[in-house]
């Protein structure tokens, strides 16, 4: 008898567990895949895909609005919720079976069971069953905090929930000031919710950029959303279908649903880390890893949001494939989690990649800004009251560029291609030398000729 059922026992069917488990069973490895939900994980299920489904939707409004400077005459619109989350729930419903067949197609097995770790090689299913694997995998993500028992906070939603309300709220509430609370605030903007933002913090979007972060509460502001920062929600009373939100500042807001979006955390607990002696890492909760995606147990690798690393889907399925490639590929493959760009799909939409002005004055000598604030060309006739925002930082020693920042209409798309500029270690000089696409927002790019700021470090006495 094999001393291992498996050579791989992976836990979590996400982007990245699925991605590892492709590639391992494509080197010819036995896989086994445990998924106690639903295959796909967060980003297909309850994440990055419905929800840009939703903005998709919330966008018309303003389409509707700018059609009539260019001629268009259209009736008045009206919007269907429940035919939204039908045709999203059915559109989630085939990528889970795709997900599902394409990890058995490579030849892994799919256990819809949770797995609970015995030791570093035993797993008790919720079937019953026991299996030995050789290698394990923990790919099991994230799942939405809620931060400080406050009074009432069972009548708060998360991201979870939000994807199944039962109708569209007249009015909500929504403490955060990041990625998932700034795209759902305004998704539910552009439906025709009235929404307001409070965020503990002086202003939202902690970590990006300074002119990024200016630039997008305004554009929010602009479009009727009420943006409350410095304060949290202390207390939530219901009465009858309403809420009472009661502020930290002293103030109170009503609503028809509450929602917190104030961070996630990993999915750590229950899963029997202790019993095979897996660290977790004491500086963010998540599971404790080395370059390679390895924990403190020889055998037992940890990917993605579990790790709270680099909490991007994109990453885990990076590190997912790296994993199988180095374990079972026999290729020694390390994640480069240096420039990732990312995006925050909020209206106006935000594309970064690399280092914000603050960070690069932090780390170089030398900094010179390219900034670019201008009204977009389909605003002229539109008459809609917008701005775009474009930002390059270059390093002023080496003439790299290390950061672009885009606030507009197709930022994420922009910065997509932009990555590859900076992974490339492009300079100011290549960006200058390219030919601008005229007309489009994206040729300011390669037309900011004009430093706007430059700083120099003083030297350290």
């Amino acid at each position: 008898m094999a001393e291992f059922d498996t050579d791989l026992f992976v836990i979590g069917g996400g982007s990245g567990g699925v991605r590892a488990a492709r590639i391992a069973a494509g080197y010819g490895a036995r896989v086994m895949v445990a998924e106690e939900y639903r295959m796909g994980g967060t980003c297909v299920i309850r994440g990055c895909v419905p929800k840009k489904l939703m903005v998709y939707a919330s966008h018309f409004h303003q389409e509707f609005e700018d059609a009539a400077g260019f001629g268009w005459t259209v009736p008045a619109p009206s919007f269907d919720w429940a035919t939204l989350i039908a045709n999203k729930d059915k559109e989630i419903a085939r990528l889970e079976a795709a997900y599902t067949s394409n990890v058995e197609k490579s030849g892994a097995r799919v256990l819809k069971a949770r797995a609970v770790l015995e030791d570093a090689h035993t797993l008790r299913l919720s079937t019953g069953e026991r299996v030995r694997a050789n290698y394990v995998l923990i790919a099991t993500g994230g799942a939405p905090n809620h931060g400080p028992a406050i009074p009432g906070i069972e009548h708060v939603i998360s991201s979870n929930e939000v994807f199944h309300l039962p109708q569209l709220p007249r009015r909500i509430l929504i403490q955060g000031g990041g990625y998932i609370a700034l795209e759902f605030a305004c998704i539910f903007a552009g439906l025709g919710s009235d929404v307001t933002v409070v965020y503990r913090g002086d202003n939202i979007l902690r970590g990006f950029d300074e002119d990024v972060r200016a630039h997008v509460r305004s554009e929010m502001e602009k479009e009727g959303i009420t943006i409350l920062t410095g304060c949290t929600v202390a207390k939530v009373d219901k009465h009858a279908h309403e809420f009472t939100s009661h502020l930290s500042n002293g103030s109170s807001i009503a609503s028809d649903k509450v929602m917190f979006a104030i961070g996630r955390h990993p999915n750590v607990a229950n899963l029997g880390l202790e019993n095979a002696g897996v660290a977790i890492n004491p500086n963010n909760g998540g599971i404790a890893v080395d370059g390679f995606s390895k924990t403190s147990v020889p055998n037992i690798y940890a990917i993605g949001d579990v790790t709270h690393r680099i909490n991007l889907t994109p990453v885990a399925i990076r590190e997912g494939h790296a994993f199988a490639d180095t374990v079972f590929g026999n290729k020694q493959v390390r994640v480069d989690h240096a420039d990732i760009p990312t995006a925050v799909f909020s209206q106006p939409e935000v594309g970064t990649v690399g280092l914000t002005e603050n960070q690069a004055r932090e780390k170089l000598h030398r900094v010179d800004i390219y900034k670019a604030s201008f009204r977009p060309m389909k605003a002229t006739l539109s008459g809609r009251d917008t701005r775009m925002l474009m930002k390059l930082v270059v390093d002023g020693a080496t003439d790299r560029v290390v950061g672009c920042h885009i606030v507009g209409d197709g930022a994420a798309e922009m910065v997509q291609v932009l990555g590859i500029a900076v992974k490339m270690k492009a300079t100011k000089a290549d960006f200058d030398a390219t030919m601008a696409l005229h007309p489009t927002a994206a040729e300011e790019l390669v037309t900011m000729r004009a430093p706007t700021a430059r700083h120099v470090r003083a030297a350290a006495e």
